[in-house]
């Protein structure tokens, strides 16, 4: 189990998040994990838990600041108020480097939804960030300025996903080779937020949770950090 911590952001505010640290003590690479657009829940809470049972120190931004969305629409009207360019280069940039200051040598980041979104904006904002993982989420794609992102990335998108499109995704990865940017994108027969085992909990049609194409991901996933942050 974690527990909630307070960092600094880049311009001096505090941010609160959950840490989940592994047995291995403070040493350990770190993973900064990104909500879904329900916010810093039990659920999210819970991928930091299983990260920092595989090793890892696992830090979850507030990125609401306290606020929970229990239905989409709450979640919708939270996620449409927060500014993205400002969680990735001020909220997420104080987790990595809170991470990296209190022991960690290396930091990814991970996100789903909203926090793949996320993930991949952080990738051109977090300069030392180490690796990223996007789990079926992009944001508009003239925000992603390729020239800028130096951290080899991982994505798994869904290919009857509704929020995000597949189609757009050949549009991202044209623009990340253009740039000569390392990057593996796993495409995925699933709905959108596959990995979620609370997804089909929500009563939203274009969500579903698939186990088996979600472990098939998340092993893709630890392996993944495994080379770039161990």
């Amino acid at each position: 189990m974690g527990t909630t911590i307070s960092f600094k952001r880049p311009d001096g505010q505090d941010v609160n998040g959950y840490l989940a640290e592994p047995p291995g003590g403070k040493n350990a690479p770190g993973i900064v994990v990104i909500q879904e657009w329900w916010g810093l829940n039990d659920q999210i809470c819970g991928v930091a838990d299983r990260l920092a049972a595989q090793g890892y120190r696992a830090l979850v931004p507030d990125l609401y600041r306290g606020k929970v969305g229990l239905a989409a629409n709450e979640a919708e009207h939270l996620m449409n108020a927060l500014d993205f360019g400002d969680a990735a280069s001020q909220d997420i940039a104080g987790a990595v480097a809170h991470l990296k200051d209190s022991g960690s040598a290396k930091v990814g980041v991970t996100g789903f939804c909203m926090g793949g979104a996320l993930t991949l904006l952080s990738s051109v904002f977090v300069s030392n960030m180490d690796a990223g993982v996007a789990w079926y989420g992009y944001p508009p794609l003239e925000f992603i300025d390729a020239s800028k992102i130096k951290a080899p990335l991982m994505a798994h998108f869904a290919i009857e996903d509704v929020p995000f499109p597949i189609a757009k995704v050949d549009d991202l990865e044209k623009k990340l080779s253009a740039a000569k940017v390392v990057y593996e994108f796993h495409r995925y027969a699933a709905k959108h937020a596959f990995a979620n085992e609370e997804a089909d909990t929500k009563g939203l049609p274009f969500l579903k949770y698939d186990a088996a194409l979600a472990d098939q991901a998340w092993k893709r996933t630890m392996a993944f950090f495994a080379k770039h942050l161990q």
